[in-house]
C-alpha cells in the first residue's frame, strides 16, 4: 500500500500442517464469543474526527460533507482544527497528531474516533506511546489506521471498524447499522478452499499488519478468523508479504481467511508472472483453513465494513463471511 492510496480514492515451512479442503477446527483455548464492545450509538451521540497519518486532502469541504452525515444519522462528528492541517506529509507532527487521539480517549463522553485520512503515520502514533481507552470505544477507520485498529484489538477491546467514510449510501447504511448494534448482510464472496470455521474478525491491511509483525500491537491469530486487503502493491510483493507472514509463525492457529480486494497496475505483471489471484492461493490455499477471496472489503468500492473482535462465520463453499 502506497502512502497515499488511500487518499485518492501456514503453514509455517516443516510445520506440517494439514492442506486445504475440510474444516478448520478451533483452539480449545480460543474465545467464541465477541470481544467486549461500546454502547450502540444513539441520537446525540458524539465522535472525533481525526487525521492520525498523512494530511486530509481538501479537508474543509470533506469535513463539511461528513459532518452532514453524521448529522442526519442523528449523531454529532465534531472536527478539530489540527485534523484538517498540513505538516509535511503528516497532517501535524508526531505530538499534536497523538494528542487528537488522547482527547478522545480522555472525554468520557465521546462515542468513538473516526479516521478521516490514511496514507501513513498511525504507527508512529503506537510507537509515541497511544493505547486506547480503558473502557470500550468506537474506532473507524481502514488503510493505515489498520495499526491503531490492531493495537485495539491487541489490547482485548473490541469497537474497533474496518470501514471507510465514501461510498454509496448501502456502503454507509451497513456503517449505520454496525455502529447502531443492528444485524447487517452477509458479505458475498469465491470459496477457495472448503470448509467452514468461526472465531473472532481480525481485519486489516497487509502492508500496515506486515510492519507491525514482531511488535506488542499485532494481536493474535489463534483461533480467530483473517480478512485481508492492499492496494498499489505488486503481485510479487503481495508474495513477499505473505512469505514473511508464513515464515514468523503468526498464521499459525488461524481459523480461516478472507481476501477482500487486492488493486495493482496492468504493467506489474509480465507475461508469464503470477496473477494477484495465483499469489494469493498458492501462499494462502495450504494451510488447511477455510479461504474465501474476492470479498467486497478493501481499497475501492465497495468497501463494506467489518467488525474486528466480533464474532463471524467463515464458509469456504458458499464464498460467505457472515458475522454471528
Amino acid at each position: 500500500m502506497r502512502r497515499r492510496s488511500l487518499l485518492t480514492g501456514l503453514a509455517v515451512l516443516g510445520l506440517g500442517l494439514p492442506r486445504g479442503g475440510r474444516s478448520a477446527s478451533l483452539p480449545a483455548s480460543s474465545p467464541l464469543r465477541s470481544l467486549p464492545s461500546p454502547p450502540p450509538l444513539r441520537s446525540g451521540s458524539r465522535l472525533l474526527a481525526v487525521a492520525p497519518g498523512t494530511w486530509w486532502e481538501d479537508a474543509p469541504s470533506q469535513a463539511a460533507r461528513l459532518q452532514r452525515l453524521f448529522a442526519a444519522a442523528g449523531w454529532r462528528l465534531e472536527v478539530p482544527a489540527k485534523a484538517m492541517g498540513r505538516w509535511r506529509w503528516f497532517s501535524a507532527e508526531d505530538r499534536d497528531r497523538l494528542e487528537q487521539l488522547l482527547q478522545g480517549r480522555r472525554d468520557p463522553e465521546l462515542a468513538g474516533i473516526v479516521s478521516v485520512a490514511g496514507g501513513w503515520g498511525s504507527a508512529r502514533l503506537l510507537e509515541r506511546g497511544w493505547r486506547p481507552a480503558a473502557r470500550p470505544q468506537w474506532l473507524v477507520g481502514f488503510s493505515d489506521a489498520s495499526a491503531l485498529l490492531l493495537a485495539q484489538l491487541a489490547a482485548g477491546q473490541g469497537g474497533g471498524v474496518h470501514a471507510s467514510l465514501g461510498g454509496d449510501d448501502a456502503q454507509w447504511n451497513r456503517l449505520q447499522r454496525l455502529l447502531r448494534g443492528e444485524p447487517v448482510e452477509p458479505l458475498q464472496g469465491q470459496g477457495w478452499c472448503r470448509g467452514q470455521a468461526v472465531g473472532q474478525l481480525v481485519v486489516t491491511n497487509l502492508s500496515v499488519a506486515t510492519n507491525l509483525i514482531g511488535t506488542s500491537w499485532f494481536p493474535s491469530l489463534q483461533g480467530r478468523l483473517l480478512v485481508l486487503e492492499d492496494v498499489d502493491e505488486a503481485p510479487y510483493r503481495v508474495d513477499r508479504m505473505l512469505t514473511q507472514w508464513r515464515s514468523s509463525g503468526v498464521l499459525r492457529g488461524v481459523a480461516g481467511i478472507g481476501l477482500g480486494r487486492f488493486g495493482w497496475k496492468e504493467d506489474d505483471i509480465l507475461p508469464g508472472d503470477l496473477t494477484m489471484e495465483e499469489v494469493l492461493q498458492e501462499r494462502l490455499g495450504d494451510l488447511g483453513v477455510p479461504l474465501v477471496g474476492r470479498l467486497p472489503v478493501g481499497h475501492g468500492r465497495p468497501n463494506l465494513a467489518l467488525p474486528l473482535g466480533r464474532l463471524a462465520r467463515l464458509n469456504g463453499d458458499r464464498g460467505l463471511l457472515e458475522l454471528i
